[in-house]
């Protein structure tokens, strides 16, 4: 990938880069405009999961796309109508109709801003890199098997079609790299689809697309607490399921970019966008990896190109509609199988990555893929993969938690002296590492070299102080540091 761009703004300027800088506006325009497209076919799929129109879904993108451009704390990241939050609502259009949706959405948004400010945000931090790379590679595999769909059943020019796209987009950039190559195949293979007459799917195929603006408006429910309690559980699911995916969104452009995000701001402008959406007729939505992917790597790096996307897409539908349903489906499929190849780290599998790697580490990432693919939620498969890494990382440091004795020579006085971290995993095999019956009477229990972290280890030397007393001798714990010693304080005072 090319070298990154400037920022969204210059540390040294208060005026966005793109307006002092041509080639940067250029290429933040015609990324949006790229996103633009392919943000068409996905939107109408994502309404048909929800069981919408499908200009709810593309009303939807527009908004959400060009609210979070002011209000998200990620710069070139998308958000639109997602797979997830059409899955999490669906049941709702189901048994409730639109109106409950339109209300689940709005209060997704006004919990997404409470969320954000509350700091869930920073619950990222507790993500391990081995699920994120697990995560990156469900993704691959995900944008790649939803343009199946798209293959099979289809007039047999459709797979020319597509290996013309693909080399289209790997060799144009020796040309030049001015105008996104993605762009340069859309572009192309509509005109030769066109041209030629030839009967593919095409954009159209998908649903008819919006003729008029949004118009804004209040949910049409009862307002009333019946009302609250059917739409609550599911808004929370969807700010919930929304924050998730927008974070861990938001975290791979980081790491592509090398350029920092303010995960708190990006919460809370989910929840605005949100908000906006609701307002306006759309299904909702959160950060949207796909087009992410394609925004970033067609150079993309500010928030122009975000709000953009979201622009072109309202323009494309209202004034080029009947243009743009002339875009053969196979374009876009050459486009998202090139962006899921260059999303998949190929890297992590590399037989001699896999040697060097430690098996739980692997282990996490393959579960991380197995979930995310199975489930289809790339949310479920980073809340398994988490809980997994935690499960693997308390067997290994409850096993450094380790006790040696020292008795005196003259047999009066045994020294037990505990080393490691001791926590509710390793104080729990603790106790049976002291020989209460043989030991002489005065034991003593050195816990300089540990660290006593909750109130399971409190318990624990509890125990182990009782188990001695019951047989006439006396157990001195010593050496722990102030942390611990507050910690076993305030916790046996408390009982």
């Amino acid at each position: 990938m090319s070298s990154p761009l400037p920022a969204a703004r210059s540390p040294r300027l208060s005026k966005p880069v793109w307006l002092g800088s041509p080639k940067v506006l250029r290429t933040e325009a015609l990324a949006g405009l790229v996103v633009g497209l392919a943000l068409i076919p996905e939107a109408i799929s994502f309404s048909v999961i929800a069981g919408v129109d499908p200009k709810v879904g593309l009303y939807a993108a527009c908004t959400m796309a060009m609210v979070i451009a002011f209000a998200g704390g990620r710069p070139a990241m998308i958000s639109a109508a997602t797979g997830a939050v059409a899955l999490v609502v669906a049941p709702v259009v189901r048994q409730h109709g639109l109106g409950y949706l339109i209300a689940t959405v709005v209060l997704a948004g006004v919990l997404q801003i409470v969320l954000g400010a509350l700091g869930v945000a920073k619950l990222m931090r507790f993500v391990p890199r081995s699920v994120m790379v697990g995560f990156v590679n469900a993704l691959g595999i995900l944008l790649f098997t939803a343009q199946i769909p798209n293959l099979r059943d289809v007039p047999w020019p459709v797979y020319p079609l597509v290996v013309g796209g693909l080399a289209l987009m790997l060799l144009f950039p020796r040309l030049t790299k001015a105008v996104p190559a993605p762009l340069v195949a859309i572009v192309i293979l509509t005109a030769i689809t066109v041209a030629a007459g030839i009967a593919v799917p095409t954009v159209g195929d998908k649903g008819k697309l919006p003729s008029s603006l949004p118009v804004p408006g209040l949910p049409d429910v009862p307002y009333t607490w019946h009302t609250l309690t059917v739409i609550a559980p599911y808004a929370f699911a969807m700010a919930l399921v929304g924050i998730m995916e927008s974070m861990m969104t938001a975290k791979l452009v980081d790491d592509l970019t090398d350029t920092p995000s303010d995960k708190t701001r990006e919460a809370i402008g989910q929840g605005i966008a949100n908000i906006v959406t609701g307002v306006f007729g759309g299904m909702g939505g959160c950060g949207m990896i796909g087009q992410t992917m394609i925004n970033v790597k067609s150079g993309a790096r500010t928030r122009l190109s975000t709000f953009l996307a979201g622009f072109f897409l309202l323009v494309l539908c209202i004034v080029l509609g009947p243009v743009v349903s002339t875009i053969p489906m196979a374009a876009l499929v050459a486009v998202m199988v090139l962006v899921s190849v260059g999303t998949f780290d190929w890297h992590s599998v590399r037989p001699a990555t896999l040697r060097r790697m430690p098996v739980g580490e692997t282990a996490v990432m393959v579960i991380t893929v197995i979930v995310v693919v199975a489930t289809g939620n790339l949310s479920i498969g980073v809340v398994v993969g988490s809980v997994t890494a935690m499960v693997i990382f308390a067997r290994r440091v409850a096993r450094m938690a380790d006790v040696t004795a020292v008795t005196d020579p003259d047999g009066t006085q045994v020294v037990y002296a505990v080393t490691g971290e001791l926590f509710f995993a390793s104080s729990n095999d603790l106790v049976h590492r002291f020989d209460y019956a043989n030991d002489p009477d005065d034991v003593v229990i050195d816990l300089s070299a540990t660290h006593i972290w909750d109130a399971s280890s409190v318990a624990a030397l509890d125990a182990i102080e009782t188990k001695y007393a019951r047989r006439g001798k006396r157990a001195t714990i010593m050496g722990l540091n102030e942390p611990s010693a507050v910690m076993r304080e305030r916790v046996a005072g408390g009982r």
